[in-house]
């Protein structure tokens, strides 16, 4: 009992120093953010809108939302090509529709040229040459410097036009470290010949004038340039905005996805100060194309030895490469990631690429005025079912039964406190269907308690005071608890696999509440009973106490009969 109620104490306090007194709620019982998505076919694939692909991006933004630390998120389609997500009250809004509508299009292009993202007048001398871009040839026509910092066996990124472009939110390097990863190759990419291609000078003269009339400072250009470029095929050329806007690029072919990024992680690095950083793992067929792709690169002046990490047709990082080919499978992303901007990288590409691209057709903010009634109908059903089993307890039970309400009250005390502190820690939050696991618990944890008393009530019939029967009754009733316990854990488990959305509230709940139906069983039904057993009004059986010998019909003890021997007088008589 002294275990226990340290416990509730500890539980108790920590939900007080958290801050947090009242569960999380779920959007059918708080509110919150409802998003509908619109797939779009990808170019090159006119019947990518299928249900196998649906709901593959079903999975991903569900992991992605997850990945937040939201909890209870709701991702369903509907329809052919629409799908539903719905996100609880509390959670960024923002940096949800940005996780949910971002398809995760990851390419390592080589770089041609870059200047600052304004827009440029076209002049012959100075238009950026496609063709170099092709052969991975050439000299900076974009005005960069070509004093690119650099590093043994790393890409070090450098600013794209100006010194102001180094301290860019979303990275400035890609380094190796026992691993790297996947870049295009220079080598492979098709080297225009115009001799050849009548209409190949006018495709590269139209992509100069494109990229002089290209405005990455406003967000209309940024926007339209990213679109055009996340859906353009990986063996086009493409114009590129940087994410801030401050620089653009053209960029050649890509031989490399982020199909072969293996695996994203955001991972603090307190050496040589690089702070936040994502670590990507590439798997074999990436990081062989990595090297290759490096090794290229290398042999290449600026810009022409960079590659663009391009994700959703925006350039997160131009890092260089200076010094040989990177092998080994891993590469970082450094420079300039606060803590939440590294992990929301890590997220999407951890989850990978959604097959469809989706725009948000709708976005609407969820009441939870019907789901408050709905709860408000549920929390006066479980009433009324906890006022039936007292009742029931009372009448048949009589003074055992402030044992099973002082049990029950404490099972509620500590389901209660571990549902608030589950909320900030795993992001649990309570919808209707938990709340219905809870109240069905009350009914598996009552059943223990009667498993108990019957057990001390059947010795108590055969003639045993109260105290041995406590202990006697304890090995069965508690092989029983354990059993039925098991059962209705196991239940919980499979439904919690096998389900999702709301149906995994209600298995959560009835998996916890059945834990700690064990435990209160074991470390405060049993102790209590063996202290009552001590008191005269349970231990003497009185007629409330619910083991009265006599209501019982206890069997009196059998006691043999000892046969009288002779005396001396029947002796002697005899």
């Amino acid at each position: 009992m002294a275990v226990i109620l340290i416990a509730i104490a500890a539980l108790t306090g920590g939900m007080f120093v958290s801050g947090h007194t009242t569960p999380r709620l779920g959007i059918d019982l708080a509110g919150g953010t409802s998003f509908t998505l619109e797939a779009k076919n990808q170019p090159g694939k006119p019947n990518a809108i299928n249900t196998d692909n649906m709901n593959t991006a079903v999975g991903i933004i569900e992991r992605r939302v997850n990945g937040l630390g939201v909890s209870e998120a709701e991702v369903q389609t509907q329809g052919e090509k629409h799908i539903i997500v719905n996100i609880p009250k509390g959670t960024n809004a923002k940096q949800a529709r940005q996780q949910v509508g971002t398809t995760a299009q990851l390419y390592f292009r080589p770089v041609v040229t870059t200047t600052s993202g304004q827009k440029t007048p076209e002049k012959p001398n100075s238009t950026p040459s496609p063709s170099a871009s092709a052969s991975g040839k050439g000299q900076d026509k974009g005005g960069k410097p070509s004093g690119t910092p650099s590093a043994s066996s790393s890409a070090s990124s450098s600013s794209s036009a100006s010194p102001s472009t180094q301290g860019r939110a979303l990275s400035k390097g890609l380094k190796a470290d026992e691993k790297p990863s996947g870049s295009p190759s220079p080598s492979k990419t098709p080297k225009p010949d115009p001799s050849k291609s009548p209409s190949g000078s006018s495709a590269q003269e139209e992509l100069a004038k494109q990229f002089a009339k290209l405005d990455c400072t406003k967000p209309a250009g940024r926007a339209a340039a990213a679109e055009k470029a996340a859906n353009a095929k990986p063996t086009d050329s493409v114009l590129a905005c940087s994410q801030k806007g401050d620089a653009k690029f053209v960029l050649g072919p890509s031989e490399v996805e982020g199909t072969d990024v293996d695996d994203a992680s955001s991972v603090f690095e307190s050496q040589n100060g690089a702070g936040w950083i994502v670590q990507l793992d590439f798997n074999g067929k990436g990081s062989k194309k990595f090297a290759k792709t490096t090794g290229e690169l290398t042999k290449q002046q600026s810009p022409q030895n960079r590659f663009a990490i391009v994700l959703d047709g925006e350039v997160v990082s131009d890092p260089e490469v200076t010094q040989g080919a990177i092998t080994g499978g891993r590469a970082t992303i450094s420079g300039g990631f606060t803590q939440q901007s590294s992990e929301d990288l890590a997220n999407v590409l951890s989850f990978g690429a959604l097959p469809l691209s989706f725009d948000i057709a709708d976005e609407t903010t969820v009441s939870a005025a019907l789901g408050g009634e709905q709860l408000d109908a549920g929390l006066i059903a479980g009433a009324i079912g906890m006022a039936l089993v007292v009742i029931y307890l009372v009448v048949y039970y009589r003074g055992l039964a402030l044992v099973a309400m002082a049990s029950l009250g404490v099972s509620a005390i500590l389901t209660y406190t571990i549902m608030v502190l589950l909320g900030p820690g795993i992001g649990f939050a309570l919808n209707l269907p938990a709340v219905c696991g809870a109240i069905v618990a009350i009914g598996i944890t009552a059943d223990s308690f009667i498993v108990y008393f019957e057990r001390i009530r059947d010795e108590i019939r055969e003639g045993r005071s109260l105290r041995p029967a406590v202990e006697r009754g304890w090995p069965r009733a508690r092989r029983t608890i354990l059993v039925s316990d098991f059962v209705s854990f196991l239940a919980a488990a499979v439904l919690y696999i096998v389900t999702v959305g709301k149906v995994q509230g209600f298995a959560f709940t009835l998996g916890l509440t059945t834990l700690l139906d064990v435990a209160v069983v074991f470390l405060f039904t049993k102790p209590l009973m063996t202290i009552l057993a001590r008191r005269p009004f349970f231990g003497n059986g009185h007629s409330w106490s619910g083991l009265d010998p006599k209501r019982l019909g206890a069997t009196p003890p059998l006691r043999r009969r000892r046969s009288a021997r002779p005396g001396p007088a029947d002796t002697k008589e005899a």
